[in-house]
């Protein structure tokens, strides 16, 4: 009980807070993500996936409102709470009901236009690519005649 006071204070007023908080929502979702990746359960993989994506919504989300939010005195201590209801193991933890009643609606109506738009990036990126490498070509081949007639 001690050290839950102590955790606690700590994460309201205490220097480092945002990563002692970032510690406890990364290091016991990534050792027990690894045991489900080498466990033959899909359940646990399904889990532990759905926590990752919750996490990263939040992370990009915390990003653009971190500037704000870490004003507040028990911002750290609030974050350190809501992760840790991401990743309690019961049924109804943070990321299944988040995941379920948010991301995957949101998903499921705009999966189809970022699909699209993906593959118009990976097509933009392999022509920029193969332009690159044609003019890269062109140079190196310039360059060898250059000194062929500097000789």
């Amino acid at each position: 009980m001690g050290s839950v006071t102590f955790l606690g204070l700590y994460l309201m007023f205490g220097y480092g807070a945002s990563l002692l908080c970032n510690v406890i929502g990364f290091v016991y979702p990534a050792y027990v993500s690894i045991k489900a990746i080498e466990s033959n359960i899909k359940e646990d993989d399904t889990m532990w996936l759905t926590y990752w994506v919750v996490y990263g919504v939040f992370s990009i989300a915390e990003f653009f409102s971190d500037l704000f939010l870490y004003w507040f005195p028990f911002y750290y201590a609030g974050k350190c709470l809501f992760l840790v209801w991401c990743m309690a193991p019961v049924p109804w933890n943070g990321s299944q009901l988040i995941y379920h009643s948010v991301i995957r609606p949101f998903f499921l109506k705009h999966h189809q236009a970022v699909d699209n738009m993906m593959g118009d990036i990976g097509t933009r990126a392999l022509d920029a690519a193969s332009s690159v490498t044609r003019e890269g070509v062109k140079a190196s081949l310039n360059l060898a005649e250059y000194v062929e007639k500097v000789k």
